[in-house]
């Protein structure tokens, strides 16, 4: 496994003191921005009173697909990774570049199959982007391309957010349509139900929303509903709602352009290198944002050295703490793939101790870590 970086300070695995990141953030909306009503303006005042529910996210490099020996064997890679951050509900995925991972350029055998030659980590973040989105929608967000020809033998995400036609649920993700909707003002929206439903805004064709649905299950044309925000389920429902995807041009990059105000306040790295330390006796300060780094074959050593602002750097000055999570192992090497899942098991002891001692009427219960 590999290694990962820390902004400042030399925190360890027993250091509750919070680091200071250095990277200032904004938060990024990929979603169109619901309209100011009254109604949301009161939901909105609501939440500010509830406490902010931490996020975890992972990083991984593109390079590990460059690895696999076939387009099939890289489409079940990257499902392998799809799958474990759903089942422990992480919030973001981050996928760099490292060595043998260019955008301009790759030569895997399995990339060259794809489309236009495509990078590992152009090819992984597509297969996280098409795995994380209900099927309903799959058709209309991605037409057919070679990249995806091995999609259908993944085991399907199951997350709570890919409904089927006849559950129902409080919010439901869509795609604004074309047609005009009957007697209203507002849009059309595939949500998967045997019936489209209206939202109070007019959009443009082809965006994917997320809608509230209420408790009423009328599917008439004159109720209107409201599009909410994606992170709206998660923070007023607790509901998983799967997993952002994000690219990053080197390691450094998966810091300094993090989509969340204020940056990520604990950094982990994984590595065979790292210390060692029980699961249960590693106590994790409370925390915003935590990112958890990976690193590729050579390990997050080598992502550190090819990386213009990193370069030189020990990786427990890049991470507030290094860690060997799998000791003893039995093989001498540990796939990435497989590492993601040793580490997110490791890691929700400590992560809902860090969670649960922050406030106890968190919204998202740590026992509720599978689905």
């Amino acid at each position: 496994m590999g290694k990962k970086k820390r902004p400042n300070g030399d925190h360890h695995a027993g250091d509750t003191t919070p680091p200071q990141s250095p990277y200032p953030i904004t938060d990024d909306a990929s979603h169109p921005i619901p309209k100011k009503t009254k109604k949301r303006k009161d939901r909105e005042e609501k939440l500010k009173s509830k406490p902010s529910i931490p996020t975890v996210s992972i990083a991984v490099p593109g390079s590990i697909i460059d690895n696999a020996q076939s387009l099939e064997l890289a489409t079940r890679l990257a499902g392998q990774i799809a799958r474990a951050a759903t089942i422990f509900r992480i919030d973001e995925v981050v996928v760099f570049e490292n060595s043998g991972s260019s955008v301009e350029e790759s030569s895997s055998p399995a990339t060259e199959s794809s489309d236009n030659n495509e990078s590992g980590a152009v090819f992984l973040i597509k297969i996280l982007k098409y795995l994380e989105t209900p099927q309903y929608l799959r058709k209309i967000l991605f037409p057919k391309q070679n990249s995806l020809r091995y999609v259908g033998v993944l085991p399907p995400l199951d997350a709570p957010h890919h409904l089927r036609k006849h559950e129902w649920a409080p919010y439901r993700d869509g795609i604004t349509l074309k047609e005009r909707a009957p007697n209203s003002a507002g849009t059309l929206v595939d949500v998967g139900l045997i019936k489209n439903v209206v939202i109070d805004q007019v959009l443009e064709p082809g965006q994917r929303v997320t809608v509230a649905m209420g408790a009423n299950r009328r599917l008439d044309p004159a109720v209107l509903h409201q599009i909410v925000s994606p992170l709206t389920p998660r923070d007023e429902g607790g509901m998983y709602w799967g997993y952002r995807v994000r690219h990053a041009s080197s390691l450094s990059s998966v810091f300094e352009e993090c989509p969340y105000e204020g940056g990520y306040d604990y950094l982990i790295g994984t590595s065979e290198h790292g210390s060692t330390v029980k699961s249960s006796e590693l106590l994790l300060p409370t925390f915003r944002h935590l990112l958890i780094a990976f690193g590729g074959l050579a390990g997050l050593e080598e992502s550190i050295e090819e990386d213009k602002i990193l370069k030189g750097k020990d990786a427990r000055e890049v991470f507030n703490s290094y860690l060997n999570v799998c000791p003893n192992q039995g093989s001498r090497t540990i796939r990435t793939e497989e590492a993601i899942f040793v580490s997110l098991q490791y890691f929700q002891e400590p992560i809902c101790g860090a969670v649960e001692a922050q406030k106890p009427q968190q919204l998202r219960k740590c026992s509720q870590t599978t689905n």
